[in-house]
C-alpha cells in the first residue's frame, strides 16, 4: 500500500508541477497589440505572433469581426479581437478601460490608409482602390484629411492611449509601420501618391519626437519600412521585380523588433534592421 500510495502521490506531484509550469508560462506570455490587423501586414503579424505563442490584441474597424481574424481565433486561444477606429477617441478610451492593467510588450501601430477605397466593398481586401486622386492636378483634399488623420494622428492617439500599458511591460517597445516613400533621401522624384508619401514622412518625424519624449522611461520607439510588399491590395504588382512576400517581410520585422534596444530608439529601420536614410 505504501508503495502504491507513494507512486500515486508522486504522480500527482508531477502533474501539479506540470500544471504550475503551464500556468506560469501562460502568465509570462508576452503580449503584442496590432492595429489594422484584419488584412495585409497587420494580419500577417497576427498569424506569426500567434504561431509563436504570444497573447495578441488584434484590432480592426469593421462593424463585425472580419473572417480573417475569426479564422485565426479558432486556432489560437490567445487571440483577442477588438474593434477600434484609431482616430475615434471614444473607442480608444473604451478599449483602454478594457485593457487597464494589461501590459503590452510590443505595440505595433499598423493601421493606415493608402488610397481612395470609396468604391471598394468593405470586405474586398483585394480591391486596390484609386490612386489618381493623389496626383497633382487631381488632388482630392478630403482624402488628404483622411490619410493624414489615420496615418499620423491615429498612430499618435494609439501610442498615447496605450503608453502606460507599454511602460508596464517587460519589453517596452512601440513600432510604427512606415514606408520608404516617407524618406526624402531614397525616393526618386516621382509624381503621384502625394498624400500617402507626405503622411509617412510626417509619421516618421512624429514618432521620432515621441521616442525622445519617452526614452527616459526605457521605452524603445522605432519606425519600420516593410519594403515593397505584396499585400492583398498590391497583388496587381506581383509581376514587378523586387516585390516582397508579406510573410517574408513580417518575419524579418519580427526579428528586428526582437533585436532593437533603447539604443535604437527613434531610428527608421528597414524590415531587416538596416538603418534607412531620412
Amino acid at each position: 500500500m505504501g508503495y502504491w500510495t507513494g507512486q500515486l502521490n508522486s504522480g500527482r506531484a508531477g502533474m501539479l508541477v506540470i500544471l504550475l509550469l503551464a500556468s506560469s508560462a501562460a502568465a509570462r506570455a508576452e503580449t503584442v497589440m496590432i492595429t489594422g490587423a484584419n488584412s495585409g501586414i497587420g494580419l500577417e503579424f497576427t498569424k506569426q505572433y500567434a504561431a509563436k505563442g504570444w497573447t495578441i490584441i488584434a484590432t480592426h474597424r469593421r462593424s463585425e469581426t472580419p473572417k480573417t481574424l475569426g479564422d485565426i481565433s479558432e486556432k489560437y486561444a490567445r487571440l483577442r479581437i477588438e474593434r477600434l477606429d484609431v482616430t475615434n477617441k471614444e473607442q480608444l478610451t473604451a478599449l483602454a478601460a478594457r485593457l487597464k492593467n494589461v501590459p503590452i510588450d510590443v505595440l505595433i501601430s499598423n493601421a493606415g490608409v493608402y488610397n481612395d477605397r470609396a468604391k471598394c466593398a468593405p470586405e474586398d481586401e483585394a480591391c486596390p482602390g484609386d490612386w489618381s486622386s493623389q496626383s497633382f492636378g487631381k488632388l482630392n483634399y478630403a482624402l488628404f484629411d483622411t490619410i493624414m488623420s489615420v496615418n499620423v494622428k491615429g498612430s499618435l492617439m494609439v501610442t498615447e492611449t496605450f503608453y502606460e500599458n507599454v511602460k508596464a511591460s517587460g519589453r517596452k517597445k512601440i513600432v510604427a509601420i512606415s514606408s520608404s516613400t516617407g524618406s526624402h533621401a531614397t525616393e526618386e522624384s516621382r509624381p503621384g501618391a502625394i498624400f500617402y508619401r507626405s503622411s509617412k514622412a510626417a509619421l516618421n518625424r512624429a514618432m521620432q519626437s515621441v521616442a525622445a519624449a519617452v526614452k527616459a522611461d526605457g521605452v524603445t520607439v522605432v519606425m519600420l519600412n516593410p519594403g515593397p510588399t505584396l499585400t492583398e491590395r498590391q497583388m496587381y504588382l506581383k509581376e514587378y521585380a523586387g516585390m516582397l512576400q508579406t510573410s517574408f517581410t513580417v518575419e524579418n520585422m519580427i526579428k528586428t523588433i526582437d533585436k532593437v534596444t533603447i539604443q535604437d530608439t527613434g531610428k527608421f529601420l528597414r524590415y531587416d534592421g538596416v538603418t534607412e536614410p531620412w
